[in-house]
């Protein structure tokens, strides 16, 4: 594995999670209570002894950078460290990441001057664990030019993939990304001889997505990407290149979830506070790493929880808490009621300031009623609101909220009024 450099993207804008990437990167954004997106690849990564990371973003990375630098801090004899690449000007290039794999090819210098025998391409928007090393292994030993990380889905879910038709060697054979025609999908669709030898489990009409996990022999991806100006790895470089070069696919059968949008993204912090969670946080041997941050336990003050995650250096009093995420220093007053939502809490204790005379202090108010939510850092909810959204509304957009596929979202630093109901 050391021969080995990873390439985390974490470059597009994120508008399918605005507001929460308003002021932040994508990768950026909290999860499971305590982490950053962009400490589950950086994690993968390290635990397969890759500790040679670039990470190339481009939208509001200055809290991405600052992450980074006071999280990831490596021996100086290791050699390891994590780079930000963010897109810039310069003699030879003048645009922004026009894609993933023009994000790739403006930083093609970075990312081979250390030779290595292979680059591995990461996405900055996922949730799962991976034994990245068996992936490289495989690669190696099935002397691919290119490996992509593939997962079952469901006919209806295929529309937000790559979808690939693969041989019962495991070659890919046909990639499609994001098909729409029943015909397309009927000819890709996975027949249970090429399920049974990827060693996944069979179920009719089930198709092989691409995770979005690459594996690069590194002077393929030099002669695919140099000279061309195809922008996207999913749409242009991977199907052009099956022609010509050995694709093939890696199965991987455990938890992942995309999480770009809204919906998915509360959904997958909810999974986690599962009495059983699909995604193991506890694995004393490969823990999830971010930022220590050294605060003390949390105080809980007659309290009522149920299937839910506290996270340190909060103080939660006289309320009722059920399949919810209460994130680092967040502050939940008497007589709350918060039901499947992820409360990110305080990014500094500096939030805790007491507001101005009669001003709506840090967190969430007495009496208040939150419920299918999302609230950001340091967002102020007022006594007696009711986020509830009894509507069903999917869409809505308001100076201080908004409203995505039935979530309702409420910004960093945002105030809600007393009393308000949404």
């Amino acid at each position: 594995m050391r021969n080995v450099v990873t390439a985390v993207l974490g470059g597009g804008q994120g508008s399918r999670l605005w507001p929460l990437t308003r002021e932040r990167a994508k990768p950026a954004v909290p999860v499971g209570g305590k982490f950053r997106l962009i400490d589950i690849p950086l994690s993968n990564s390290l635990h397969a002894g890759i500790d040679r990371i670039y990470v190339l973003t481009q939208f509001n990375s200055a809290s991405l950078h600052r992450h980074i630098v006071q999280t990831y801090r490596f021996d100086i004899f290791s050699g390891g460290f994590v780079h930000i690449l963010a897109a810039e000007q310069g003699l030879t290039k003048r645009d922004w990441y026009q894609g993933t794999a023009d994000a790739v090819r403006q930083n093609l210098h970075q990312l081979t001057e250390v030779s290595p025998s292979e680059v591995l391409i990461l996405s900055g928007d996922q949730l799962y664990l991976m034994r990245l090393e068996d992936f490289v292994a495989n690669h190696r030993s099935r002397r691919a030019h290119i490996s992509i990380a593939v997962k079952p889905v469901t006919r209806e879910d295929a529309h937000g993939f790559g979808i690939m038709r693969v041989d019962s060697d495991g070659r890919i054979v046909e990639f499609v990304e994001k098909p729409s025609s029943s015909d397309v999908l009927d000819r890709l669709t996975a027949d249970e001889r090429t399920m049974r030898a990827l060693g996944l489990p069979y179920e009719p009409g089930l198709l092989l997505a691409s995770m979005g996990i690459y594996v690069f022999k590194t002077g393929v991806m030099q002669e695919l990407l140099e000279g061309s100006t195809q922008p996207d790895f999913g749409r242009d470089i991977i199907p052009a290149a099956i022609h010509d070069y050995r694709v093939v696919a890696f199965p991987h059968s455990g938890y992942w979830r995309d999480i770009g949008t809204i919906p998915h993204f509360h959904q997958a912090n909810l999974e986690l506070a599962a009495p059983v969670p699909p995604l193991d946080l506890y694995d004393a041997k490969r823990p999830i790493f971010t930022h220590g941050r050294f605060l003390p336990g949390t105080k809980i003050n007659h309290c009522a929880v149920d299937h839910s995650i506290l996270c340190e250096g909060s103080i939660i009093s006289g309320s009722r808490i059920s399949e919810s995420i209460i994130g680092i220093r967040a502050v939940v007053r008497q007589g709350a009621v918060i039901e499947r939502s992820v409360m990110m809490g305080g990014n500094s204790y500096a939030a805790f300031t007491p507001p101005p005379e009669e001003g709506v202090p840090m967190g969430i108010g007495k009496n208040c009623h939150i419920r299918g939510a999302i609230i950001d850092f340091n967002a102020r909810i007022g006594e007696g609101s009711r986020l509830v959204n009894e509507a069903g509304v999917q869409q809505a957009d308001a100076d201080n909220y908004c409203i995505r596929g039935g979530i309702i979202v409420v910004p960093r630093d945002a105030v809600i009024p007393p009393g308000t109901v949404i």
